[in-house]
């Protein structure tokens, strides 16, 4: 549990941790707070867009659509592995999902997988206030490849977040792993990318 970043020490972590970032607009301050709070945050959420082509998936998540108004998460992870900032402070990409669920991602005390959510975007807790969210240029039909460089800043992307606020990698899940209608992100798994995530935790960035 920790207060949120600020937009200066969340780009700061990320360009140190080798990421790869593109700032769009005025995305330090496009956020959704007039909805209700931001923090203390909890974790990360990795998401896929159901969506082909960087710079569309890009305005989509920035500017949401009819029924959900953006911005739909922090960043957007292209297949070249490049983040796309659209939006900082509460956005609308976790939407409800179960209390069990972030009990154990605060603990940090589950296994492989925290326990399967029984609740989801109707009946749940209010996940944009506890997560960090980037969405992943993915159809997620199960056969749209995922790059090496994306799935390299994917797990860039968690690594930087926990490293700052001394989080393990217990604290990224999925979307799926959160709400119980929901899929996301499929084509890899969560458990295998906390692995990837624990492993680069270990080594310390280089000094400057």
């Amino acid at each position: 549990m920790a207060s949120p970043l600020s937009a200066d020490a969340f780009i700061a972590a990320l360009r140190a941790e080798g990421v790869k970032v593109t700032e769009v607009g005025n995305w330090r301050t496009h956020n959704r707070n007039h909805k209700g709070s931001w923090g203390p945050v909890n974790g990360v959420m990795i998401h896929h867009t159901v969506t082909s082509g960087t710079q569309s998936s890009v305005a989509l998540c920035r500017d949401g659509h009819r029924t959900l108004p953006g911005p739909l998460c922090h960043g957007v992870i292209g297949k070249d592995g490049v983040v796309h900032l659209v939006g900082y402070g509460r956005t609308n990409h976790a939407g409800g999902g179960d209390p069990q669920v972030l009990k154990h991602v605060i603990a940090e005390d589950y296994d492989e997988r925290p326990p399967r959510p029984t609740v989801g975007n109707t009946d749940g807790v209010d996940g944009n206030t506890h997560f960090y969210g980037f969405e992943c240029v993915n159809l997620g039909n199960g056969t749209d490849p995922w790059p090496a460089a994306q799935l390299m800043a994917i797990e860039r992307v968690g690594t930087a977040i926990c490293r700052t606020h001394k989080w393990g990698a217990q604290s990224v899940i999925g979307h799926l792993e959160w709400s119980n209608d929901k899929i996301d992100p499929k084509g890899f798994t969560m458990p295998g990318m906390r692995d990837r995530i624990t492993r680069r935790l270990t080594t310390p960035l280089p000094r400057k």
